[in-house]
């Protein structure tokens, strides 16, 4: 027997009816498995989002040798945090498109050096995924950003090269606000893995902020921070501890290239760096203040490997809170 909807609900009805066609069709395509808002695992589905409570690591694992180990498995690695082990919530090796912000440093003492960082951008798109967006934030005693203001994010190399050639280079240094700026940027990106590369002689001499207030603003964060430090040993400018400190906090890495023409082949390694990481997720076993400060530490080992070494962040402060991050060795 047919069912006749009231006049008065009729286009009510049609609505719902639709709609209930529409959910179907969209969860059987693409939607994920979610349990109590932890992503199960679906190699053919797309992440959606994850509970607020998940900790989300980026970790780099290289043999003894430094070459990168790329065929691990979950079983292969081990999650502490505050010495206490916990479960492996998420877990994936897989080439994820990234937000990625360029941050160079225009200062008097770059200007005869901005031809290298341009070709070591260029390479560092070119290695890069073809759908990872990217962005410029320059810096002398002033912060701008690079692209105009009709393009956001870009990948193609030639409006990146142009992003960075926008400003002079002359003046002063503001790298405190230049990092901020970039971190603010970030956050206005698509993709959930989010990527700084700073480009200075890590010296400062203008910025409002202070160091320790971009520690708090970079530990606080999801990014990964990769600085390079361009300078002679004998510029009065150079500061290669608040480089290393900047990568160190957030889990990333610090270079120092003997020679400039260097550059581009270190930025080929970030982007490779970048495309073999492990992303590795957990539920804290324990809760914590807002505020408190946790350790995390995490270890890998494998049948036919030696000793691995995983570069990844050391820690974390719950809920946003405002107390300084430590600034740990990378273990």
């Amino acid at each position: 027997m047919r069912t006749r909807w009231p006049s008065l609900d009729r286009s009510l009805a049609y609505v719902l009816a639709l709609s209930w066609v529409l959910l179907i069709a969209l969860v059987g395509e693409a939607a994920p498995q979610v349990s109590r808002g932890i992503e199960v695992q679906d190699p053919d589905s797309y992440r959606i989002s994850v509970n607020v409570d998940l900790v989300v690591l980026h970790a780099a694992v290289r043999d003894r040798k430094g070459q990168p180990a790329t065929d691990l498995c979950e079983q292969d690695f081990e999650v502490y945090e505050d010495g206490v082990r916990q479960a492996i919530r998420l877990f994936r090796h897989e080439d994820m498109p990234v937000t990625v912000g360029l941050v160079v440093d225009h200062s008097g003492s770059m200007r005869q050096k901005l031809g290298d960082v341009i070709a070591a951008a260029r390479t560092f798109v070119q290695s890069s995924n073809p759908e990872d967006e990217m962005f410029v934030v320059n810096f002398n005693e002033h912060v701008s950003l690079g692209l105009p203001d009709t393009i956001r994010f870009t990948n193609r190399a030639d409006e990146l090269e142009a992003a960075i050639m926008k400003a002079p280079a002359t003046g002063q240094t503001a790298l405190y606000d230049a990092v901020a700026k970039a971190l603010e940027r970030l956050q206005a990106g698509s993709r959930d893995k989010k990527v700084l590369i700073v480009i200075s002689d890590g010296g400062d001499n203008t910025s409002m902020l202070d160091l320790p207030h971009v520690l708090q603003k970079a530990g606080q964060s999801s990014a990964l921070v990769y600085t390079i430090g361009i300078f002679a040993a004998d510029d009065p400018d150079r500061n290669p501890d608040v480089l290393r400190r900047l990568a160190r906090v957030t889990g990333g890495d610090v270079f120092f290239p003997g020679r400039l023409n260097d550059v581009v082949e270190i930025c080929r390694r970030i982007a490779r760096d970048i495309r073999h990481q492990y992303t590795i997720g957990y539920v804290p076993t324990s809760a914590a203040h807002p505020g408190a400060y946790r350790t995390i530490r995490v270890v890998a080992g494998a049948a036919g490997y030696g000793k691995l070494s995983v570069r990844t962040r050391t820690g974390y402060i719950v809920g946003g809170g405002s107390r300084p991050v430590k600034d740990e060795g990378v273990k």
